[in-house]
């Protein structure tokens, strides 16, 4: 039977193991997939003697997506472009290391809330590696425009200079006092303020009729983003559940070859929250 895992530390709370085995009983896959916890000073040496035991492939999370991309003999291009790797596949010319966590966000709004991009009015939150990764897919999907926000204005104008041949427009960086007076289609959250329950300080008017306004993280409940935007006019409210399920999907697909059906998944994980 074919080996799979999430590796990372910690790593018990993790929902990878679930999804990847009602992903493999939906597609009729015969493969076993666990967590592993790495020691910190040890991803290297666990992701090795993982491989060497007839590992195929590994789910990568917190905090090793920056060495797994190192560790990678190949990258895709949207591993490349996000600078870390949360999908490795272990074949016989070596390691290729792949980012699916763009591809899932964007799969997420565009399929599992009939939300386009192509043609929209942009807003990525937040200038670390959860918005780097999902900088290329949003421009591939030819927004109207890309505006990168983030408290400290100078790493979000780094961050778009990087992606300005990237795609048919030009990002652009800024800082959130910069975004007065502008109104986004869409806006994405992409910044680690749910995580103690806070939401970014933002200037008021930036939703315009029929938003969406979508935080990354997720919980049981509306995250402070999510309430915050609701308030403030925002029409479609949504979490980063369906996110996890598809960049997970992504990474099913890139090994075994076939896509599952997310929905299913995604309201089995929805109702146990």
């Amino acid at each position: 039977m074919d080996r799979y895992a999430v590796i990372g530390n910690p790593i018990a709370h993790s929902k990878s193991p679930r999804l990847h085995s009602l992903f493999a009983a939906q597609t009729g896959q015969s493969l076993s997939y666990e967590a592993l916890l790495a020691p910190l000073d040890g991803f290297a040496a666990t992701v090795a003697a993982f491989r060497a035991a007839g590992g195929r492939g590994l789910n990568v999370t917190v905090p090793f997506k920056l060495e797994a991309f190192d560790l990678a003999d190949r990258h895709t291009p949207r591993a490349a472009a996000a600078g870390a790797v949360n999908t490795l596949a272990f074949g016989p010319d070596g390691i290729l290391g792949d980012n699916t966590d763009g591809a899932g966000i964007l799969r997420d709004i565009t399929v599992n809330l009939r939300c386009p991009v192509a043609g929209k009015r942009v807003l990525l939150l937040g200038a670390g590696g959860a918005a780097r990764g999902t900088v290329l897919p949003l421009l591939e999907a030819r927004p109207a425009s890309l505006v990168i926000a983030n408290r400290t204005a100078a790493r979000a104008a780094d961050l778009a200079d990087e992606f300005t041949s990237a795609g048919a427009i030009r990002p652009e960086g800024c800082g959130f006092i910069q975004l007065g007076g502008r109104r986004f289609d869409i806006v994405i959250n992409a910044t680690s303020a749910s995580l103690s329950d806070a939401a970014p300080d933002l200037p008021a008017g930036l939703y315009a009729p029929d938003s969406l306004a979508y935080d990354m993280m997720y919980g049981k409940g509306d995250t402070a983003f999510m309430v915050a935007a609701r308030q403030q006019g925002a029409t479609l409210v949504a979490d980063g559940l369906g996110m996890l399920v598809e960049q997970a999907a992504e990474s099913f697909l890139l090994w075994r070859g076939v896509r599952p059906d997310t929905a299913p998944v995604l309201a089995e994980l929805r109702a146990a929250l």
